[in-house]
C-alpha cells in the first residue's frame, strides 16, 4: 500500500521571523561579538541554538548585558518601561519587534489616548502579551478564555476597546470576541484583525491538511504558540497530531495504521527542520512527497532602520 506524505502550504518562517533573525545576523556582522538578545528572538531551538554559535547572547533582565552594549528586543515586542530601561542603561537598542505586534502596540496607545479601557486577549504568560499589557500603565485588563470576561471589573462599560495576541487559534479567538461583544455592546473593535496573517494562512493550512491525513506532525517547539495552535487546529479535527522540535523525535509507533501523513510547520521553525522530518519519514515508507496547494506568502520587513544607518557607518 502507497504511504503519502502531504506537506501544508504555507508553513514555516513568516516576514516577522526571517526579519527578527536578520536582525541579529546584521547586527554581529557590523558590531561583532556578544550582541544581546532581551528574551529568545524567536521561539525555535534551532534558530536559537545557530544564534548562540554565531554569537548572540539571550537575557531576561537587561542587567545581563553591560553598559554600551548592542541589544536587540525580540520579536515579541516590550514593554514602554523596557525601552526605558535600556536607553537609560546606554544600550545600543536595535528593535527586532514584529511589525505586526507593533501595530497592535499602537492600537493600544491609541485607545488608551482616547481614555479607553483595553482588554487584551491572550495568553498571560506569553511574552508578546506582556509586551502588549506593558504599552499602558493603567486601564489594561487580560482575558484567556470567556471565562475570564465574568471576572472583568471594568468602571466604564461605555469606552471599553480589545486587541489580541497576534498567534492565537483564530476560532478561539472569534468566541471570546463574540463573548466579549455580548457582555460589552460598545466594545471598540481594532480597525484590523490582530491576529497575524501568517497564524491564519498557517491555520488554514493545516484545515485543508486534515481533509487528505490521519496523522499531522508539526514541526515547532513547545513554547512556539503558533506552533502549538497548529496542533489545536487539527485535534479539533479529529486528526491525531504530535508537534516535534526535530525528527530525531519522531516515533514509528506514532505512524502504525497510517498511509496518509501531513506535515507543517509553526511561523519560528525553518524550512531545514522539514526536510528532515520528510527525510526521516521517507524511511518509514512515506517516499511519496505532494505539497498542497495554498497562499504564496512574499511579504518582507525591512530591518531596523539603525542597523541600515550603522551599516553606512561602518563602510565608510
Amino acid at each position: 500500500m502507497d504511504k503519502k506524505l502531504f506537506l501544508a502550504q504555507p508553513r514555516g518562517f513568516c516576514a516577522g521571523v526571517r526579519r527578527a533573525i536578520a536582525t541579529v545576523e546584521r547586527a554581529l556582522a557590523l558590531f561583532g561579538k556578544p550582541v544581546y538578545i532581551r528574551h529568545e528572538i524567536v521561539h525555535n531551538t534551532y534558530v536559537l541554538d545557530d544564534l548562540r554559535q554565531k554569537g548572540a547572547v539571550f537575557i531576561e533582565e537587561l542587567d545581563e548585558a553591560p553598559p554600551g552594549s548592542v541589544l536587540v528586543f525580540s520579536a515579541h515586542g516590550v514593554s514602554k518601561h523596557v525601552k526605558a530601561e535600556a536607553q537609560k542603561r546606554e544600550l545600543r537598542v536595535f528593535d527586532a519587534t514584529c511589525p505586526l505586534v507593533t501595530k497592535v502596540h499602537m492600537e493600544v496607545a491609541l485607545m488608551r489616548k482616547n481614555d479607553m479601557e483595553v482588554v487584551v486577549i491572550g495568553h498571560h504568560d506569553h511574552p508578546e502579551v506582556k509586551g502588549t499589557m506593558g504599552q499602558s500603565d493603567a486601564g489594561m485588563h487580560l482575558v484567556e478564555d470567556r471565562e475570564d470576561i465574568k471576572k472583568l471589573r471594568i468602571p466604564h462599560q461605555g469606552k471599553v476597546a480589545y486587541v489580541s495576541q497576534t498567534t492565537l487559534s483564530v476560532d478561539d479567538t472569534k468566541e471570546v470576541i463574540a463573548a466579549l461583544q455580548a457582555h460589552f455592546p460598545a466594545i471598540r473593535a481594532p480597525q484590523k484583525e490582530d491576529i497575524c496573517y501568517a497564524t491564519t494562512n498557517r491555520q488554514e493550512a493545516v484545515r485543508k491538511l486534515a481533509e487528505h491525513v490521519s496523522l499531522i506532525i508539526v514541526v515547532g517547539s513547545p513554547n512556539s504558540s503558533n506552533s502549538n495552535r497548529l496542533k489545536e487546529v487539527a485535534d479539533k479535527r479529529g486528526i491525531a497530531a504530535y508537534m516535534v522540535d526535530s525528527a530525531s523525535e519522531i516515533r514509528q509507533k506514532w505512524l502504525d495504521g497510517h498511509t496518509a501523513i501531513g506535515v507543517t510547520a509553526g511561523a519560528s521553525a525553518p524550512e531545514i527542520l522539514v526536510e528532515e522530518v520528510v527525510w526521516k519519514l521517507g524511511t518509514y515508507g512515506f517516499s511519496h512527497v505532494e505539497e498542497l496547494e495554498g497562499i504564496r506568502e512574499n511579504l518582507s520587513f525591512p530591518l531596523p532602520a539603525g542597523l541600515v544607518r550603522g551599516a553606512c557607518t561602518k563602510m565608510g
